[in-house]
């Protein structure tokens, strides 16, 4: 097979796969998955049960193992943790990066913890591993890597290149070199090409950049996204507060944090109360929708209600509740277009709150020229098809006034939840919903009482 092509996961590989598993055909697990990226043989393995994946694992490289099951997805890693004894799991964690090492252990009790741990053979891996286990998952200090090289600025170029020699083998990937003082404190960094090109008895302090942008271990993980985001970096290093230098967060970790991101607030907007995935049980899947759609249920009703009070109205003009889905369906829409928006935009705070009343400003003008069109289009239609124009000046007024508050109400309401600290992702999906259907009703049974009684 040519080595690093992707791999095309197929139901007749996945059947094979599984025939020679069950029949300890160990050469034909090994020879078909020559030269297959990792990434690729993760996806493979998802469709297995958790017992087959670990014999496949078990007739690969060891280190290629190791990179399989950091990637493994979570619930599917779980299960599949349980098959291995203390020793054989503390063996892959000795081929990972600190940080995947330490996101496996988290998922074992505290006492499976420490048994894996007593089985790691590294001091050095022990004592990264214990140092990141100490900070939150949602924050810089438990997202970075022990793992990079370092070089004091009083080196010169031939010690800084023996250096890399030395951490080749630990860092899978050199972004670039960062340079301390004696104290370990990060003074700046330094490129390989500068590295390459310099005399060996150049000083580093003569190399190095200065200017280097860090995060500090408590930042939390939206901070850490929006800096790498902002100043398009691949990796930033770590510091404590002292100034020291303590780990590095790389490309890879930030987009797993981005999509995990995004999936909450999608779920969020669906309203999904808390984070499920396609494997999960019933039981969880069912626990995660319903309590937004009681609550959807009772905003449904007291809609209901609400409308129960104009009966009298729909009585003597019917032709009043035809128009009931039109008006809150526009209401709905311009409500989430307009939440969906400022979420995008509360991605990037600093930006954010400097630009708030001219968005304000911005959202009404949009929000009047949209109600316009949509006012008018409907005043238009109602004319044509012979509806009595009075209804049709209702409509179309009832419309506009939805479209322009419910459009504000979308634009506020996730900047006031932000303030508080809440998801804002929750203003949008089944509370903006209810919200403008109750606000549209209201608007639209006000306008026609006002109109025709």
């Amino acid at each position: 097979m040519i080595p690093n092509v992707p791999f095309e996961v197929s139901i007749e590989y996945v059947q094979l796969l599984r025939q020679a598993v069950e029949e300890k055909e160990s050469e034909f697990i090994r020879s078909s998955m020559d030269g297959v990226l990792p990434a690729d043989i993760t996806s493979v393995l998802e469709e297995l049960e958790a017992e087959e994946c670990k014999y496949v694992l078990q007739q690969l490289d060891m280190e290629v193992s190791a990179e399989i099951l950091a990637e493994l997805q979570e619930d599917l890693r779980k299960d599949f943790l349980s098959y291995f004894k203390d020793e054989e799991l503390a063996a892959y964690l000795e081929e990972m990066d600190s940080d995947d090492a330490v996101d496996i252990l988290n998922e074992l009790s505290l006492e499976d913890r420490e048994k894996v741990i007593a089985y790691i053979h590294s001091e050095e891996k022990i004592s990264n591993i214990l140092d990141l286990l100490r900070y939150d998952d949602d924050c810089a200090g438990g997202l970075m890597a022990k793992e990079l090289i370092k070089v004091n600025y009083n080196w010169n170029v031939v010690q800084c290149i023996e250096e890399i020699r030395r951490q080749a083998e630990n860092v899978e990937k050199v972004y670039t070199l960062y340079v301390v003082d004696d104290a370990d404190k990060l003074m700046g960094k330094v490129s390989l090409k500068k590295i390459i090109l310099a005399s060996d008895h150049v000083r580093i302090k003569d190399l190095y950049d200065s200017e280097v942008v860090s995060v500090e271990t408590y930042l939390k993980e939206e901070e850490v996204s929006q800096i790498m985001r902002k100043y398009d970096l691949e990796v930033v290093p770590v510091v404590n507060l002292r100034g020291t230098l303590v780990g590095r967060i790389t490309i890879d970790d930030i987009l797993d944090v981005i999509t995990e991101t995004v999936e909450e607030e999608r779920q969020m907007m669906a309203g999904i109360s808390e984070d499920v995935e396609e494997a999960d049980s019933v039981w969880v899947l069912s626990r995660a929708r319903l309590p937004w759609l009681v609550i959807g249920m009772g905003g449904g009703m007291l809609a209901a209600q609400f409308m129960g009070m104009f009966d009298s109205d729909i009585s003597l003009v019917p032709a009043l509740a035809t128009f009931v889905p039109l008006i809150t369906a526009t209401g709905g829409n311009v409500g989430l277009q307009s939440s969906s928006l400022v979420l995008q935009s509360l991605a990037n705070p600093s930006i954010f709150e400097d630009k708030l009343l001219k968005r304000l400003w911005k959202v009404l003008l949009v929000a009047l020229m949209n109600g316009l069109v949509l006012s008018t289009c409907v005043f238009v239609i109602n004319y044509f098809v012979g509806q009595a124009i009075l209804l049709a000046v209702v409509v179309s007024v009832a419309l506009f006034s939805v479209v322009l508050l419910a459009s504000l109400l979308g634009t506020i309401t996730p900047i006031v939840m932000d303030k508080l600290d809440l998801n804002p992702a929750l203003a949008s999906g089944p509370f903006i919903t209810i919200a403008n259907d109750l606000l549209g009703l209201g608007v639209y049974f006000s306008v026609a009482h006002l109109l025709f009684f």
